[in-house]
């Protein structure tokens, strides 16, 4: 995996100006409105290093203290299962196409170690570039670029910044919690 400096963008910090300027904790539709207008930046997203071996990303500016971040996906990669914990999300597709897995319940935050899962728990959706989606806490999800041919970019923020993702390996309807990362793992 290929990282890159902290930048803050014009369009960025122009466009989250609104939300910015006012004190309140951003919520999940300030942050989708953010990675939609940071997606629509044509420059910031032509600028993002595509490497063909891994992900490639760059920490942008998000409203309100948020975290944010302008990812690249190169073909068949993905993140695997996993939560953010105690934040509230948005991600958009800025070019190319994602697949997003999900589970349709709250896992408990915390007390275990492997669940088996309901059936009719998984959800799927793909999401095209200029279509994204917001999340509550703890939603566990992996986020795919399916294709073999083409990399796909995406913008995602984070309220709370992240205090840490919790990594999960699922065998069928098992679910099993393998790790937790810390910020100092990924930035």
């Amino acid at each position: 995996m290929s990282v890159s400096p902290s930048v803050s963008t014009s369009a960025a910090a122009s466009a989250d100006s609104a939300v910015s300027a006012a004190p309140r904790t951003p919520t999940q539709a300030d942050l989708l409105a953010f990675v939609r207008r940071t997606a629509a930046d044509a420059g910031l997203i032509a600028s993002l290093p595509l490497d063909p071996e891994g992900r490639t990303w760059v920490r942008l500016e998000g409203p309100g203290g948020s975290e944010a971040w302008l990812i690249g996906w190169p073909p068949g990669t993905g993140t695997g299962w996993h939560d953010h914990a105690e934040s509230v999300g948005a991600f958009l597709t800025a070019s190319g196409e994602l697949k997003e897995n999900s589970l349709a319940a709250r896992l408990p935050a915390d007390g275990w170690k492997t669940l088996e899962l309901t059936e009719e728990i998984d959800r799927q959706r793909k999401l095209p570039a200029g279509t994204g989606r917001g999340f509550g806490r703890h939603h566990v999800h992996e986020v795919l670029n399916e294709s073999t041919e083409a990399h796909a970019i995406s913008v995602h923020a984070y309220y709370p910044p992240l205090p840490q993702i919790r990594r999960y390996s699922r065998t069928g309807q098992i679910l099993r919690l393998e790790h937790v990362e810390r910020p100092e793992d990924w930035q």
